[in-house]
C-alpha cells in the first residue's frame, strides 16, 4: 500500500561447509533506530514519534497523524481539509491499511478482500520491442489502470470485487516436523468496466500487496545512495549466488530517473511520492505531484462524479503526513543480549541471510535532524532479489521483474501480531508466521532455505526468537 509487505524474512547466501566467524553481541544492536528508537511495546509499539523529536517539533507529527488516521469523505463537505475521496477508491483512511502504523493481512481462504489488501494491475507489452517511457513503471490497462479500486462514492461503478482463495501444501524439515504453506489464487468478481483481459495479447498481470509497516521510513530514506550501490552485485562477480541490484525509478519532482527504495518493489523513491501516489491510488486523492484523478477515459461514470478542488491534498497536508511517515519510531529492542537470541543470531549469519538482510548502515550528518548522525539496524539492502517461482508475480515495476521482489527491514517484525493479530507477511500476506515466510524464499535464497531446512527444532527455535527480536 502504501505503501504497504511483509515482509521476505530471511536473505540468501551460499552455504558453504564452514560456518561464519563467532557471532556476538554488538554495542547499540538494542537500538535499531539509534536514537531515534522507542522504548514501547504492546499495540501502540509502531506508533510513537522518534524519540530524539524535539518538543517543537512534536505538533507537525501530531497533525500528520490525524490526517493519516482520520477517514476522508466525499466532496463537497464541511471538513474541506478532508474531501474529495474518489470517486473510485481501496479505502478511505491510510490507518485502515497500516493498522496501528503497522503491516496489512489478506482475507481468509475463500474470503472477498477487505481494505487491508490491494490489487496492482497491468498489461504486458504488446510486442518484445515496446519500451516503456522513462516515468512508466509499468504498462496500465486500458481501462483499469495499474491498479484496481473495489469501492466507489455512492452511485458509482466499483472497478470490482477481490476475492482469494488459497492452494496450500507442506514443506517437511529433515527432522520430518511439516510446516503448511499456503499459495493465494486471485480471482476479480463483478468486473464494472468490462472484461479485465482487453489488452492486445488477452492478458492481465496482477500481484495482491498487503502495507508494510510504517516504522523507520525516514531512517530508511536517509542512508546514502553510495551505502546502497555499495551492496549491488548485478553480475554475481562475487560468484555467492547473490546479485542483488537497485531499482531505477521516476522522481515526479526531479523529473528524472534515480534510485528506489519504498514499496515492495522499490518502486517509489522518496516518502512524499509514496505518499503521494498512495493518496491517489488508494484513496482518489489528488496532489501537487499526481494531479489526474484514477479514472481512466474509459471511465464515464467515475468522471461524473468528480468533485472537489485541485489538489485536493494541499502540499501542507502532505508534507505534514510525510514529516509523521518519516518520524515513526522502531521500537527497542529488549533482549538483544539473551543467549537464545544470539544463538539465532549465529544460525541467521550460519545461513547467508546477511547477503540481503544487511544488518546496519551509518546515515551522516546531511539528514533531518532526527534521522541525522545515527547508526541503524533494519537489516535490509533495499535492493531487488530473485526471490525464485513460488513467490513471484510475474509483473514488472521499472527494473524490477516478476521474480524479483526489495529485501524489507526485519526491525519490529516481532511486534507485528502484537500489533495486529491479524497481521501477515510477506507481500501479499500468505505467511501466517516467520517460519512459513521463511519457507517461501527461493532464487537467490535457495541455499539459505536449505540450510534451514536442516536445523534441528531447537535450532530453529533460536532462529526464530533472534528474528522476532529484532
Amino acid at each position: 500500500m502504501g505503501f504497504a509487505f511483509i515482509a521476505l524474512i530471511t536473505g540468501s547466501g551460499l552455504l558453504g561447509c564452514n560456518k561464519t566467524e563467532k557471532v556476538r553481541y554488538k554495542s547499540g544492536e538494542e537500538r535499531p533506530g539509534g536514537q531515534t528508537s522507542a522504548t514501547v511495546s504492546g499495540r501502540n509499539a509502531f506508533s510513537l514519534p522518534s524519540a530524539n523529536m524535539a518538543v517543537s517539533r512534536r505538533l507537525d507529527f501530531s497533525v500528520g497523524n490525524s490526517f493519516f488516521r482520520n477517514p476522508w469523505v466525499a466532496a463537497p463537505a464541511s471538513t474541506k481539509a478532508r474531501d474529495g475521496l474518489g470517486p473510485l477508491f481501496n479505502t478511505n483512511g491510510c490507518q485502515n491499511c497500516h493498522i496501528k502504523d503497522g503491516r496489512g493481512h489478506a482475507p481468509e481462504d475463500g474470503q472477498l478482500n477487505r481494505v487491508s489488501m490491494l490489487v496492482r494491475i497491468s498489461i504486458p507489452p504488446s510486442s518484445p520491442d515496446q519500451k516503456l517511457l522513462p516515468h512508466q513503471g509499468v504498462i496500465p490497462h486500458p481501462v483499469y489502470g495499474e491498479q484496481l479500486q473495489d469501492f466507489t462514492l455512492p452511485g458509482g461503478v466499483a472497478e470490482g470485487r477481490v476475492r482469494v482463495n488459497y492452494k496450500y501444501h507442506d514443506v517437511k524439515f529433515q527432522d520430518g516436523e511439516t510446516v503448511e504453506l499456503r499459495t493465494p489464487v486471485i480471482s476479480i468478481e463483478e468486473p464494472g468496466y468490462g472484461p479485465l483481459s482487453s489488452d492486445n495479447n488477452g492478458n492481465i498481470m496482477m500481484s495482491a500487496r498487503i502495507a508494510p509497516p510504517m516504522i523507520g521510513l525516514g531512517l530508511l530514506e536517509a542512508i546514502s545512495e553510495c551505502d546502497l550501490l555499495a551492496n549491488e552485485d548485478i553480475d554475481d562477480k562475487n560468484n555467492d549466488g547473490i546479485s542483488g541490484r537497485a531499482n531505477r525509478v521516476w522522481d515526479v519532482e526531479q523529473e528524472k530517473t534515480v534510485i528506489g527504495r519504498f514499496g515492495w518493489k522499490a518502486g517509489q523513491p522518496t516518502l512524499k511520492q509514496q505518499n503521494a501516489a498512495a493518496f491517489n491510488g488508494d484513496m482518489g486523492l489528488t496532489t501537487s505531484l499526481f494531479m489526474d484523478e484514477n479514472c481512466t477515459a474509459s471511465q464515464k461514470r467515475c468522471h461524473e462524479q468528480m468533485a472537489g478542488a485541485h489538489p485536493e491534498v494541499s502540499d501542507n497536508i502532505l508534507d505534514k503526513v510525510t514529516f509523521y511517515s518519516q518520524n515513526l519510531a522502531v521500537p527497542v529492542r529488549a533482549n538483544a543480549k539473551d543467549k537464545t537470541v544470539l544463538a539465532g543470531k549465529q544460525l541467521f549469519y550460519d545461513a547467508g541471510c546477511i547477503a540481503c538482510h544487511t544488518p546496519s548502515f551509518t546515515i551522516g550528518s546531511a539528514a533531518a535532524k532526527e534521522q541525522a548522525d545515527q547508526k541503524i539496524w533494519p537489516y535490509t539492502d533495499l535492493l531487488l532479489h530473485d526471490m525464485g517461482a513460488g513467490l513471484a508475480d510475474h509483473r514488472p515495476e521499472f527494473l524490477a521483474n516478476g521474480n524479483e521482489w526489495r529485501t524489507p527491514p526485519l526491525w519490529g517484525i516481532g511486534h507485528s501480531q502484537v500489533v495486529d493479530k491479524t497481521a501477515g507477511f510477506l507481500h501479499d500476506g500468505r505467511a501466517r508466521t516467520l517460519i512459513e515466510a521463511i519457507l517461501w524464499h527461493d532464487g537467490e535464497a535457495a541455499k539459505s532455505k536449505q540450510r534451514v531446512l536442516a536445523m534441528s527444532a531447537s535450532e530453529r527455535n533460536a532462529l526464530i526468537h533472534f528474528v522476532e527480536s529484532l
